[in-house]
This record gives structure tokens, sequence and C-alpha cells, in this order.
């Protein structure tokens, strides 16, 4: 709860600051200068995207309280309430906890390399994912998609017909191309998972998907998915 009695420049210097000290921390760089920051960020993270314009007017709101300061406690002008109430609300979204399993996928179904594929395909009916980790001996080993399942049985149509009987995971996997994913800490935030999208693209590597676990590692219980367009589909909102 805000006090009443602070000043209404009081209360939107000091949500401002907590802003800028959440930029610095999502950011890393060297140059903490708050528009650098935010221009960096608003590139890089959809939620310092999404306040980008009202948050640049801010700052120059701020410059001109604390640059005008005549004396201590004493700032040339009161922001109206309604901005300031709106930075507190920002400022609330940018500091609770952005863990990245907020957003990923928590019902993860896993298939092993020797499932049958006939149990697969009732298993693709039953949750609708278009994404599995396939475990071997308890490590995940890669990541099959419908499209590859289409695709290995549109390689062995005889005479219109496909038999699955005696056809296993592996053999599907064995037959398609590799899909990059990456293993990672149930403590990792949006803006890692982000960055990590980011990076891979930058050196040209389509992740396909980010698979969280206790600490990272690929024999341990996934505990959700995140994809690209879970990145995309965020809805940040400070209302």
């Amino acid at each position: 709860m805000v006090r009443q009695d602070y000043h209404l420049s009081e209360r939107f210097e000091v949500a401002f600051n907590q802003i800028h000290d959440s930029l610095r921390s999502i950011i890393k760089i060297k140059d903490d200068r708050f528009k650098v920051l935010l221009n960096i960020g608003a590139r890089k993270h959809k939620m310092i995207g999404k306040f980008y314009n009202e948050l640049t007017q801010y700052a120059k709101l701020r410059n001109s309280l604390v640059h005008d300061k005549r004396e201590l406690g004493y700032y040339i002008a009161e922001p109206h309430i309604d901005v300031v109430e709106r930075i507190e609300k920002i400022s609330s979204v940018f500091n609770k906890p952005n863990y990245a399993l907020s957003i990923a996928t928590r019902n993860v179904v896993t298939l092993d390399c020797e499932d049958s594929m006939l149990d697969v395909i009732q298993e693709i009916r039953k949750h609708g994912y278009s994404q599995y980790p396939i475990y071997q001996n308890k490590h995940c080993v890669g990541l099959l998609k419908t499209v590859d399942i289409v695709s290995w049985m549109s390689k062995n149509v005889i005479n219109t017909m496909v038999d699955l009987t005696d056809i296993k995971v592996r053999d599907i996997i064995s037959d398609v191309k590799e899909h990059p994913i990456e293993y990672v800490p149930k403590s990792i935030d949006i803006f890692s998972v982000e960055d990590l999208y980011e990076n891979k693209h930058k050196d040209k590597v389509k992740l396909e998907a980010v698979i969280i676990t206790g600490n990272g590692k690929n024999n341990e219980k996934p505990l959700g998915l995140v994809t690209a367009w879970d990145l995309i589909e965020i809805d940040y909102t400070a209302d």
C-alpha cells in the first residue's frame, strides 16, 4: 500500500527508479543509461517493447522533475495522479517474477524410442500437441513433430496404405532431420529464454523448443516446454 503523504513526484521517481533497476538486470550491459537500456530491451524483449512508448515519455518527465530540482524534497511540478498510478502499475509488472514456467506448456507428453507408433497416434489424438520430447534410457534424445510423422508416412505409402504395425518411434526419428532443442533450469526467466532464441537465430539455428527441467539436464523430468510461439503469445498487461 502506498503512503498517501508521499508527494506524487516522489512516488513517480521511486517507480521510475525501480523500472530502471529492472532494465539493468535484464539487459546486462555496461551502459546503464535508461534510454539505452530501453531501446535495446524493446528490440529483444516483448515486455519492454509493450511499454516502450509510455516509458519514453516517462523518461522525459523524470528528467524534467529531477534536473530542475532546486532543493531537497522540492520538485518543480507534480505529475498527475493517473500518470503516477500508471507507472507504479508498470513497475509492478517489471518487478514480479517472470519465470519461463509461467508461459510454458506444463503437461509435457513424452514418448519413448520403443513406443509403438500405433500408440503414439492415440496420444496425438488425445492431446493434440504438435511436438513431443523423445526419451531413451531416461535421457531426452530429441523431438518428434507431427509433421515428421506425416513426412515419414508419405515416403512409406504402399498402394495408398501405410502399415504402422511394427513401426516404433525410433524408426521415425532415425529417418527425419534433428530438431534443435535446449534444456534450461526451472529458475530461468522469460528474458533469458528470449535471449536463447535470439542467439540461436543469430547462429542461423532454428531452435524448436526449450525444455525446462529442475536443473536444466536432459535426464530430468520435463516440467515445461516453451516454443517461439509461446514467446509471441505472452500477454503482458498493467491494466
